[in-house]
């Protein structure tokens, strides 16, 4: 890679990986749902003034209908499930499930007729299902009915991103990614704007909680949107997104580090199987030259 690729990767990974730390903030001052509505609107609106400061022409002929349901599933019930989950199962065990986003992604596109499982694939999915089990098992804390429904949430989350994703591979192929990710965001907060009466922000949040959710919408969301997209450009769509095993170990060590958060010897085992399974599906340096296709969206963390 070239040294802005390489730079660019390092953004992802520790803008990405530190961002499960703004989250828990965001979701503390605004809610869960606060965090996800306020999120995803500020995030749409950052994307659309980039594009009019580029003057980059949007195209949505392919249909509202279509980018809703990318909304609703990549960024709704994606970012739903992991405000959801995160204060309840800690940022390390939350950044372990969300990479395994590739797996759930590689049953979807076999069952749609997007890819064939290989037998290196299908031994990645065995290997990181596996991880999973081993890693919501054996905690390293009690298991309650709280850290349960953060394990379901998580998982969920994960299956969304994979879902949303998928559909968009499948008919939003010649949509740009300003209107992917734009349209995605904001239709996700419009969805999601109306559980602010179910669940409401839990006070007024200071100056530092919304300079936290800008920075959580407009750099680690909106931003990295932009950076993630010409990285695909530049060395291709699977070896962008093996960032993800770069953004779960930051995860990891700033939930250790920072939190004190902690995770059992065998939870690390888990965490090892389930990375080490997503690599052997993504195979992201593949011996051989191949065509890969363009990622309609990347997770968003």
């Amino acid at each position: 890679m070239k040294p802005r690729d390489i730079a660019a990767y390092i953004f992802l990974a520790v803008t990405w990986g530190l961002s499960f730390l703004v989250l828990l903030r965001v979701v503390h001052a605004f809610g869960w749902v606060g965090a996800v509505t306020l999120r995803s609107l500020l995030a749409g609106v950052t994307l659309f003034i980039l594009a009019a400061a580029t003057r980059r022409r949007l195209d949505f002929s392919a249909g509202w209908r279509l980018f809703a349901v990318v909304g609703a599933t990549t960024v709704a019930a994606q970012l739903v499930g992991l405000s959801y989950a995160t204060p309840r199962i800690g940022t390390a065990m939350a950044a372990i499930l969300v990479a395994a986003i590739p797996l759930f992604s590689m049953i979807l596109g076999q069952v749609w007729g997007l890819e064939r499982i290989t037998p290196r694939g299908l031994a990645g999915l065995l290997l990181g299902a596996a991880g999973i089990v081993v890693l919501v098992g054996f905690p390293a804390v009690p298991i309650t009915a709280s850290f349960a429904l953060g394990c379901a949430a998580s998982l969920f989350s994960s299956f969304a991103a994979a879902f949303g994703s998928n559909y968009a591979n499948r008919h939003l192929r010649s949509a740009g990614s300003f209107e992917l990710t734009g349209a995605a965001f904001l239709f996700g907060g419009l969805m999601t704007l109306p559980l602010l009466f179910a669940v409401p922000v839990p006070a007024m949040p200071s100056l530092v909680d919304f300079l936290d959710l800008a920075i959580l919408a407009c750099v680690m969301s909106a931003l990295t949107y932009v950076v993630y997209f010409q990285l695909v450009a530049s060395i291709g769509a699977t070896r962008t997104i093996s960032v993800e095993f770069a953004v779960t170990t930051i995860a990891v060590l700033v939930g250790t580090l920072m939190l004190g958060e902690s995770l059992s010897a065998i939870q690390i085992c888990g965490a090892v199987a389930i990375i080490g399974g997503c690599i052997l599906v993504l195979d992201p340096f593949p011996r051989r030259a191949k065509a890969e296709a363009l990622p309609s969206t990347p997770p968003l963390v």
